[in-house]
């Protein structure tokens, strides 16, 4: 008897599964519906807020659908041309955000040029994480990003044994502070430590970066960013991730 009953088990058990996995892909289709950026197949949308797969999905950005993902965002920017320097540095894929539009912060000294993806990524930082923690600490928007720049040929840490920097893509940029609409200045080099204000919404707006940008580092990585947040791009696919800190 037992022999016997040891098929029709496992039949059983098969058919059980079978019928949890097609409700658990019926709950995760429904759920997916209702939270497409929670999940990894579906399009990226700047319009929808950050999700478990935004920043795998900016990642993955590039060329034409990059460009009209800014667009259909209400972004305005200007497509920069092509740029070769020597065999390793250059920017194939860069925008400068302009002012005015859906990302409407504007940038000290000038606005950056930068890839495309990172490009959204800063718009989609401003609008989920920067504002909304600028609003809550001060009552105030921010008006102005204080940058150190982007695009720049070298290696990482100016050294000719490191690997070659984000910033040799224009994939990379540097904030080194904020203003709000008041006239108050947020300085990463003097407020980090801050016990205040300040230092909670810098440390906020580099907790939030690290759902959006592969790379997020800051004061607390090493003395080379002591005066500034490092926010790159570096995944060329869907699942470039790497650090933050």
């Amino acid at each position: 008897m037992p022999g016997r009953r040891s098929p029709l088990l496992r039949r059983v058990r098969r058919l059980f599964l079978l019928v949890l996995l097609a409700f658990l892909a019926f709950l995760a289709w429904g759920y997916g519906r209702g939270h497409p950026e929670d999940v990894p197949w579906t399009p990226l949308n700047l319009g929808q807020p950050v999700g478990l797969f935004t920043g795998r999905k900016l990642a993955a950005l590039h060329g034409d659908s990059c460009r009209a993902l800014l667009s259909d965002a209400g972004i305005r920017f200007t497509v920069l041309p092509p740029q070769t320097e020597g065999r390793e540095c250059g920017m194939d894929d860069a925008v400068r955000l302009l002012p005015d539009g859906a990302a409407d912060i504007s940038f000290d000294p000038i606005a950056p040029d930068t890839s495309c993806r990172l490009a959204a990524g800063l718009a989609l930082w401003e609008w989920h994480v920067v504002q909304p923690a600028a609003l809550a600490r001060f009552g105030r928007r921010v008006v102005e990003i204080d940058h150190l720049g982007s695009y720049n040929c070298r290696r990482m840490y100016g050294r000719a044994d490191e690997p070659w920097s984000e910033h040799a893509h224009a994939n990379a940029l540097d904030v080194a502070g904020f203003r709000l609409e008041d006239g108050r200045r947020i300085d990463v080099a003097a407020d980090w430590n801050d016990k205040g204000a300040k230092g909670r919404f810098l440390h906020q707006v580099r907790d939030g970066g690290c759902r959006l940008f592969a790379t997020v580092l800051s004061p607390d990585y090493n003395a080379a960013h002591r005066g500034h947040l490092h926010l790159d791009e570096a995944g060329r696919g869907a699942w470039g991730w790497r650090a933050c800190r």
